[in-house]
């Protein structure tokens, strides 16, 4: 049985990590589409964060309508994938920002029947001491959101469709993993009940709440990082030498997001089961906030010291991600788990989106030296809540 659980593992995080290549498709190529549809700083932003907002709509959709209880959801995910595929390659035929920004958004929408979905496999396969497990999986969608900055290494000199193209075969790869190789978990699935009737007691449950606004502090910070990272490395890079070498860009902002990244989701899964989930994430969004703060004095000097600290901030800002949900569950009452999940999600993306369309624009005005010291606001008031929530974890283990 462990054989099997650790073979599910294996090839689900696998798919999930072909299959988030489509997350960041387009961010990468941008430079490339400005020149292409001459972009104002909005539509810059906008490729990304309507991404995130189609992910809201679909998760929302998804989790209403119970279609991962409805159907089976390995097919979903493999559904999902293969339609993600195809609406990213249509980036190529589009001729405008517009038309980006709504296959964008669809995108985000095909991505919410494979991230969840994934987790909800996962919990199927683990249904007990799944924190390493969890942290596995995370670490996937880390290297998976920046396989597309490894796949520009390979491309630098090419069109900016090879990356899309590439990308799409991924996510085409993914589906087959998923409907072919991965088998369904000899658990059966808990019907979740995801009901706004319910969304006032998830908002009265302190301790729900308090995980919840630690969540969303971290997602005020983690995407932002991962889309504008690399155009802090090319402004600080052409600062510190006078030019900008794409292919150096790519690889220190796949370093930095993904492989740091997944390092970090592992160790901080392995901790979080030791430690408690409180303390693993106060000291990852502690580490990450200072890191936003401490990159901003790098700009400009040696490479290595910018992707160093960068590579830092890629291994804590990731580190925390899994045990938020983890903690709705400790706390939240079994009816309305879903509602809680759900709204976690949803908010905590709608987080992202503001902090993805105001990091350019602040940049215009203070610099890129500066810009990401806001992003450790979130961490800040992150760190409060979850410090909070410890109270009420001991209050939970002296009773037990």
């Amino acid at each position: 049985m462990k054989n099997n659980r650790c073979y599910a593992l294996f090839w689900i995080s696998i798919a999930q990590l072909f299959a988030l290549s489509l997350w960041f498709s387009a961010t990468v190529i941008i430079p490339d589409l400005k020149l292409n549809w001459t972009l104002s700083p909005i539509s810059e932003a906008l490729i990304t964060a309507s991404v995130p907002l189609g992910f809201i709509f679909g998760a929302f959709f998804s989790a209403y309508f119970g279609l991962a209880d409805r159907f089976n959801a390995r097919k979903i995910f493999a559904l999902s994938a293969i339609i993600g595929a195809a609406i990213n390659g249509l980036l190529i035929f589009s001729s405008s920002a517009l038309i980006a920004i709504l296959l964008r958004f669809f995108t985000g929408v095909t991505l919410a029947g494979v991230y969840p979905i994934a987790v909800k496999l996962l919990a199927l396969w683990f249904p007990k001491k799944r924190g390493l497990a969890i942290g596995i999986l995370i670490a996937a969608l880390t290297l998976g959101s920046a396989l597309p900055h490894f796949i520009v290494i390979f491309f630098a000199n090419f069109h900016w469709q090879s990356v899309i193209i590439t990308s799409s075969l991924m996510a085409i790869f993914a589906s087959v993993i998923m409907y072919f190789i991965v088998k369904d978990a000899p658990t059966k699935a808990k019907k979740t009940v995801v009901s706004l009737k319910l969304l006032k007691e998830v908002v009265k449950n302190k301790p729900v709440m308090l995980a919840n606004y630690g969540y969303f502090g971290h997602m005020w910070e983690l995407y932002a990082m991962w889309t504008w990272l690399p155009a802090f490395f090319t402004a600080s890079f052409f600062a510190f030498s006078n030019e900008v070498n794409p292919a150096l860009i790519a690889l220190s902002s796949f370093l930095s997001i993904g492989v740091a990244g997944a390092i970090g989701c592992i160790v901080g899964g392995y901790y979080a089961d030791k430690i408690g989930r409180s303390r693993l994430t106060v000291i990852a969004m502690f580490v990450s906030g200072l890191c936003a703060i401490l990159i901003g004095f790098t700009f400009g000097q040696a490479t290595w010291i910018t992707i160093v600290v960068a590579m830092v901030w890629g291994v804590f800002v990731i580190a925390d991600s899994a045990q938020f949900s983890a903690a709705v569950t400790d706390f939240a009452e079994g009816e309305y788990i879903g509602t809680a999940l759900t709204f976690q999600m949803c908010i905590g993306f709608a987080v992202t989106i503001v902090t993805i369309q105001i990091i350019p624009l602040l940049a215009s005005y203070i610099g890129w030296q500066w810009v990401f010291s806001l992003l450790s606001i979130g961490p800040f008031f992150g760190i409060l809540s979850m410090l909070k929530l410890r109270r009420f974890e001991l209050k939970e283990t002296i009773e037990n």
